[in-house]
């Protein structure tokens, strides 16, 4: 059965592309229960985009699919407004669901899929903010994304523990989150999380999660990212092992990638982590300019 993607529930895409100087969306749509928002920008050849859901966040068995394609020299910044909230697992079947869909694999849990194609001297800044998922709750997400040689992307993965002022610290039934990064034909990099609660005998979520409540995961390739990586790479280095009483507040690793980094952070705090990954983004008011940089992790 042939699914026409344009009508298909929870689909949506975005094209941005340069015409002259100006930054102009030449498809901006989507089908309920995703929402996309575009505000102005004084940046001529940036744009933004707010990926939001109706109701606030994402129910059993919602089916989110979002394509992206960002044309040669635009620069397009993807953000959300708030965490991506993943309500408890329930059975049932939603509306928001395409029944012929190959995402059936996860049954009714959450499925959120972003496609991404950048074009040369193009820029994709990915940084939402973080996945929450209530207790029972089941999300699984897909990322890929495909750039041209000379095109870059800066892309932000991240996890909290859950509600924690309501006692929901990793009581959630499973997170499984996939990122794909493809330069040209050639896959340089494919990063894959997943968290599931007790299962066969294993120690609760919550124990083997250890002191850290927070999970990031930073993906930094192209050109236009070359700088913020070479900071990072000497800051790395500069790092020294030693063993302590008690667990650091906040953590974090970096793997060279061809063109670029991965950047892993844990923090015990969703705030410290957010301001670790501001601090060290900051690099990219060149590109973007700091008006438009602003507006990302608020």
């Amino acid at each position: 059965m042939n699914i026409d993607f344009d009508n298909a529930a929870g689909s949506g895409r975005i094209s941005l592309n340069l015409h002259g100087c100006q930054a102009i969306f030449s498809k901006l749509s989507y089908k309920y229960p995703l929402k996309l928002l575009s505000p102005r920008v004084h940046e001529s050849s940036v744009a933004i985009a707010y990926v939001l859901t109706y109701g606030g966040g994402l129910v059993s068995g919602d089916r989110i699919h979002l394509r992206v394609d960002v044309g040669a020299g635009a620069a397009l910044l993807l953000l959300t407004q708030g965490s991506t909230k993943v309500f408890k697992h329930r059975p049932g079947a939603r509306l928001a669901r395409n029944a012929a869909s190959a995402d059936n694999v996860f049954g009714l849990s959450t499925v959120q899929r972003l496609d991404a194609c950048v074009q040369k001297d193009g820029l994709l800044l990915l940084l939402p903010d973080p996945v929450t998922c209530f207790s029972d709750a089941a999300y699984n997400q897909i990322q890929t994304f495909r750039l041209e040689e000379g095109a870059s992307a800066v892309l932000l993965d991240w996890v909290t523990s859950g509600r924690m002022s309501r006692g929901e610290e990793w009581q959630f039934s499973r997170y499984y989150s996939v990122n794909e990064v493809w330069l040209g034909k050639k896959r340089i990099a494919r990063d894959a999380l997943l968290l599931e609660e007790k299962i066969n005998g294993r120690r609760l979520l919550k124990d083997r999660m250890g002191a850290y409540s927070c999970y990031a995961t930073l993906i930094l390739c192209g050109p236009k990212s070359r700088s913020l990586v070479d900071l990072l790479s000497a800051s790395y280095r500069e790092i020294t092992v030693y063993q302590q009483s008690s667990p650091a507040g906040q953590i974090w690793s970096m793997s060279e990638i061809e063109g670029g980094c991965i950047i892993r952070i844990a923090g015990q705090e969703t705030e410290g982590v957010k301001n670790w990954i501001r601090e060290r983004l900051c690099g990219l008011e060149q590109h973007v300019g700091a008006d438009v940089l602003d507006k990302a992790l608020l």
